[in-house]
């Protein structure tokens, strides 16, 4: 048999043990256990050496793509030179309809165009919408077109653009409604249809020939549908002309909701 005193050393040696373990610490085995299933970085791992993800590595992130401008097919979208930064989207709801909506777009380096004014609402020629627009025919042309040139009867409201003012820009009496046309060119800006850039609204220079129409402007709203022009309610003009900038190539994109689509 072993002295009192063995039995007594190997017990409080027992109690020393179990004591260690209840308060949290753990023994040689459980030290093992752990590096066992510790990630060299000091990260836990999960089952068969895991990282808790159920070994599923981390995706790859997606490229994104630039905003495009909604309603403008590929067709379309090609036709806007690759520097022109600020556009004028002007849409027709049916080909024959007269009434258009105007928004502007801003385009952004890497992320693409976004909605800066609109939708501001004015019309367009008396039939509508045409791909092969013919002098006379009441339909505005489809299609993409710089605009660098403006003018009016009133003052210069604060445009970049160059701006020719003068009494041509009168005109007088009365629209297809019945509605009066006085002031309708107290603003206007130039649509580079059929005309030669960097000149004022008023040069009749017709580089596709005079039976392809010409004289397209974007001017103010007089209620009734146009000739072949687009129009917007004075104040949307004046906003309008203090934005664009010829710094920044702007364009207007002008047609018939399925026309742009395309």
């Amino acid at each position: 048999m072993l002295p009192n005193r063995t039995l007594l050393l190997l017990a409080c040696a027992g109690v020393l043990l179990t004591g260690c373990t209840a308060a949290g610490g753990h023994t040689a085995v459980e030290d093992r256990s752990r590096t066992a299933s510790t990630a060299p970085g000091g990260q836990d791992q999960g089952p068969a050496g895991s990282s808790g993800r159920a070994g599923r590595s981390a995706p790859e992130p997606q490229a994104v793509r630039p905003a495009e401008i909604p309603g403008l097919g590929p067709r379309t979208r090609a036709a806007v030179p690759a520097e022109a930064l600020q556009a004028v989207v002007v849409t027709g709801k049916e080909p024959d309809s007269n009434r258009a909506t105007a928004v502007l777009y801003e385009r952004e380096p890497g992320e693409g165009w976004r909605p800066v004014a609109g939708p501001w609402h004015g019309h367009n020629a008396l039939k509508g919408w045409t791909d092969d627009h013919r002098q006379g025919d009441l339909r505005s042309p489809v299609g993409v077109f710089g605009l660098t040139d403006a003018g009016g009867r009133l003052p210069d409201p604060g445009t970049k653009l160059p701006y020719d003012r003068g009494p041509a820009f009168s005109i007088s009496g009365r629209g297809f409604e019945g509605e009066p046309l006085a002031g309708s060119f107290d603003h206007v800006v130039a649509v580079n249809y059929n005309r030669k850039p960097g000149t004022t609204p008023l040069d009749w220079t017709r580089p596709l020939g005079a039976g392809k129409g010409g004289g397209i402007w974007i001017h103010v709203d007089h209620g009734g549908p146009t000739q072949g022009c687009v129009s917007l309610p004075r104040g949307r003009m004046k906003e309008l002309l203090r934005w664009l900038d010829p710094a920044e190539r702007p364009v207007v994109v002008m047609g018939d909701a399925a026309a742009l689509a395309r």
